[in-house]
């Protein structure tokens, strides 16, 4: 789906459009709607709602749907409002909106990258909010507002020295931005390692905790600032998202259509760092969820590009159910996110690299 500006008819009307699909038009506003797209999106949401339900209705303590319903509204006895208000359903929030965050940021970095590898794990810019993060937590103490907010930082910083040492002749992109982003990732995981071999035993325990990417004891304020950025920042990625899909074309092709193919990069990098820093803020950093969930939503949909909703979807599903694994399976312990999001993502990444061999 995109949007575009065209004559201002004065009715909702559909039509056949000219590229595949139909096009809505209302007022001067008019979207175009691909029925494959409205299919896997359909068929993902169904998929959120679904791993949602389950995680809403079982545990320790069983509800019906009826129980969770009257719950979310806020009526019920204390014990039903403390597990689903108090527990479960910010908890379920925050992994929807990490997750679709980080899938929609995948698929603008391998967008621009032009590589299924050019995710914000691979590339360093989960590396840096993480060490932003360590940083303050071993070197300044800081609360959990504080280490949010230095994971955004660290982020955006890495961003910046990526986007500045792989720039070359004016261009930024391509397998030189992926490269750059994996040396620049490398030394700061190094400093990470450093800061955690320099802490003492209580700061180095926190690091690991948070490293390990868990939602563990995530409530309400994390919710809603995930949910804050996503507000924010997605409808800014859905307006540029179809420039970013013709710059794959390559950046002459796009030039010739008449798009200032530079600063539409830098600004949907800044976007997409923004919304990873957020997503990591709010969890850790959890690998794999911004590698998987772009590319198997390409290969559903068989389309390129930066595909949004789908993506977002996808990530939010996978990250829901990699959440609902820990909590269902006993690990003989509380098991991070991160560990079950590893453990897959390391064999749909071997899987990929044999496929691309």
């Amino acid at each position: 789906m995109s949007g575009t500006r065209g004559a201002a008819p004065v009715a909702l009307v559909t039509r056949p459009g000219l590229i595949g699909g139909w096009v809505l038009r209302l007022g001067p506003l008019s979207i175009r709607l691909d029925p494959r797209l409205l299919f896997v999106g359909t068929l993902l949401l169904l998929a959120v709602v679904v791993v949602g339900t389950v995680t809403l209705l079982t545990g320790t303590i069983e509800l019906s749907v009826g129980e969770v319903v009257a719950a979310v509204f806020g009526h019920g006895d204390d014990r039903t409002l403390r597990t689903v208000q108090g527990r479960r359903l910010p908890r379920l929030l925050t992994a929807l909106l990490v997750g679709g965050s980080l899938g929609v940021a995948g698929s603008v970095f391998q967008s621009l990258s032009r590589n299924a590898l050019g995710s914000p794990d691979i590339i360093g810019f989960t590396t840096g909010a993480a060490t932003g993060a360590v940083v303050q937590i071993v070197l300044f103490d800081g609360g959990v507002v504080q280490v949010a907010m230095s994971a955004i930082a660290g982020g955006v910083l890495t961003a910046l020295v990526v986007y500045t040492l792989a720039r070359k002749d004016g261009i930024t992109g391509g397998m030189r931005l992926v490269l750059v982003g994996i040396g620049v990732g490398a030394i700061l995981a190094a400093v990470t390692s450093f800061l955690i071999v320099r802490a003492d035993i209580n700061d180095a325990e926190t690091v690991q905790r948070w490293e390990a990417g868990s939602l563990i004891g995530r409530g309400w304020p994390h919710a809603v600032s995930v949910a804050v950025a996503v507000a924010v920042l997605l409808p800014a990625i859905m307006v540029c998202a179809r420039r970013i899909t013709y710059v794959e074309m390559g950046d002459e092709s796009a030039h010739a259509l008449g798009i200032p193919v530079e600063t539409y990069r830098f600004a949907v990098l800044v976007i997409a760092v923004a919304l990873t820093g957020v997503a990591v803020a709010a969890t850790g950093p959890i690998a794999f969820i911004a590698l998987a969930a772009p590319q198997i939503v390409r290969r559903i949909t068989r389309r390129g590009g930066v595909i949004v909703i789908p993506s977002f979807l996808m990530g939010a599903a996978l990250l829901a159910c990699a959440d609902l694994i820990t909590q269902r399976i006993d690990f003989g312990m509380p098991a991070p996110v991160g560990l079950v999001t590893s453990v897959i993502g390391g064999v749909y990444l071997i899987w990929l690299l044999a496929r691309r061999a």
